[in-house]
């Protein structure tokens, strides 16, 4: 059953002709001028993009607006009544309405290996807060990385918020969702690519001593509770990031954005356009 959020269609008593946010599936939206215009840079479908009327003339969204009309995505100016029915406020005045997202399947983010460039994958073991996974997509594009994994349960998916804080990156890398994340680790690593756990465990080895150079993933669990035990078991190495202060964990983008330029620095710096092919 799709339990996904709607906008309300409905308008009040009283407000005559005035436009509300239509009723969409709030996962087909995309808000804010960054995002939106990496969605239009990246030539993603979009049906069409809403703007305050005091933006109309802004400075801050030329570009935006001239890569609409290339693309022919209709631009609607729209008074704060249609803003203010929109569920999510840093919407700075600019939403668009998009095709639902495309996920890859696991065969298809391995067949995406390049024989002449090591591949580099991100593994999330339900990760769920929407920004930790936004944030952890940005980072993975701006390393070079072949693709994102996550579950299809558990886990927040491509949604308005993780768009919004990759700063568009899920539009330029690979997002691929499997049942089940340990049978995951298993299929990349009898695809012959090495597994690296972010865990803090008595097994785990400094994550400067792990050798990134051929083609790895890097798992990384949510906050607090980490990568499931049944994933570590999986994970043909664990690897730590040393905490020297009294908070007992890091934020798991940061510690993916860590261990993804670990990998950069060892394979010599080479740019998110050579490895992401």
């Amino acid at each position: 059953m799709d339990r996904r959020r709607h906008v309300g269609a409905q308008r009040p008593p009283g407000h005559g002709g005035q436009r509300r946010a239509p009723r969409v599936d709030l996962d087909d939206v995309v808000y804010g001028v960054h995002a939106v215009d990496e969605m239009l840079v990246a030539g993603e479908p979009l049906r069409h993009i809403h703007v305050g009327d005091d933006r109309k003339n802004d400075p801050a969204l030329r570009n935006l607006l001239e890569r609409a009309r290339t693309a022919r995505v209709p631009v609607r100016y729209e008074s704060r009544a249609f803003f203010a029915s929109f569920p999510y406020k840093a919407h700075q005045g600019v939403v668009a309405f998009g095709e639902p997202f495309t996920y890859s399947s696991l065969d298809e983010v391995l067949a995406l290996r390049r024989r002449d460039r090591p591949a580099l994958f991100v593994v999330l073991d339900h990760v769920t807060d929407p920004h930790n996974v936004g944030a952890i997509v940005r980072s993975a594009e701006c390393a070079g990385a072949t693709a994102v994994i996550m579950p299809e349960r558990r886990s927040a998916g491509v949604n308005p918020t993780v768009r919004k804080s990759s700063a568009g990156a899920t539009a330029f890398v690979p997002i691929a969702r499997v049942p089940n994340v340990a049978q995951a680790v298993r299929t990349l690593k009898k695809a012959g690519i090495w597994t690296y756990g972010a865990a803090l465990s008595p097994q785990s080895r400094p994550y400067t001593e792990a050798d990134l150079h051929g083609d790895v993933a890097l798992v990384i669990g949510a906050e607090g509770s980490g990568i499931a035990p049944l994933v570590q078991r999986e994970c043909d190495v664990l690897v730590e990031i040393p905490l020297l202060g009294r908070v007992a964990s890091l934020n798991a983008s940061v510690a993916a954005g860590i261990l993804l330029y670990e990998a950069v620095r060892q394979r010599g710096g080479a740019s998110a356009s050579e490895s992401a092919g």
